[in-house]
């Protein structure tokens, strides 16, 4: 477990659509950063993807930003990500160490489930996500996550990040209730001005 990289990491986790590929992928990504996203996780299923997932790598270290990896730590420690994030189905944390190593970031989704929040944590995972924190365009199906549940995760000693239908109307409340990082993808990418919008998301930290 090596929490050093997310270090006063606190604000916007943009979470890129699945369907955004090649260049329209890499200008929001840009954009995105330029507004002030700290990290940005990237779903790449494809060779082509793979390829972007490299760019996104350097776009990142230009803005001082994390790139995460969804689902795949091989991935991740071929293209020197800075992490991988891990849901329900995929391998396990101790599997997924051995593969991305002792300085990589594993992130995992604990839904609206403290115990197994907990248990995850104990296991090595350096952040826990949780939602979805509200009815989400992206997952209409996923079961809700109260608030309160951030507030309680914050015992558990690890970064906490909310997802899941934020908005930036509803964004203060998931940060009121405790969340370091707010993950959120339509809300962003789906925006007339995707850096405006970062920037607003960040700003809500700020003045926290």
């Amino acid at each position: 477990m090596n929490p050093t990289r997310l270090a006063g990491k606190r604000g916007l986790y943009a979470v890129t659509p699945e369907g955004l590929v090649g260049a329209p992928l890499l200008a929001s990504a840009a954009r995105a950063l330029a507004g002030g996203a700290v990290m940005l996780q990237y779903r790449a299923k494809s060779r082509a993807q793979r390829e972007s997932a490299r760019a996104l790598v350097e776009l990142c270290r230009r803005h001082d930003a994390l790139l995460i990896v969804n689902d795949d730590p091989a991935l991740a420690a071929d293209i020197d990500a800075d992490g991988v994030h891990l849901g329900r189905h995929d391998e396990s944390v101790e599997q997924a160490r051995r593969t991305v190593g002792a300085d990589r970031i594993i992130g995992v989704s604990c839904y609206d489930d403290l115990a197994r929040a907990r248990d995850l944590a104990a296991h090595g995972a350096d952040y826990l996500a949780f939602g979805s924190m509200y009815v989400s365009p992206t997952k209409p199906e996923a079961v809700l996550c109260p608030p309160e549940i951030l507030t309680s995760a914050r015992c558990l000693g690890k970064p906490v990040v909310a997802i899941g239908g934020i908005t930036l109307a509803r964004a203060p409340e998931l940060v009121h209730a405790g969340a370091d990082l707010l993950a959120v993808i339509s809300d962003l990418f789906d925006a007339s001005d995707i850096e405006a919008r970062a920037a607003a998301y960040a700003g809500l930290f700020e003045r926290a």
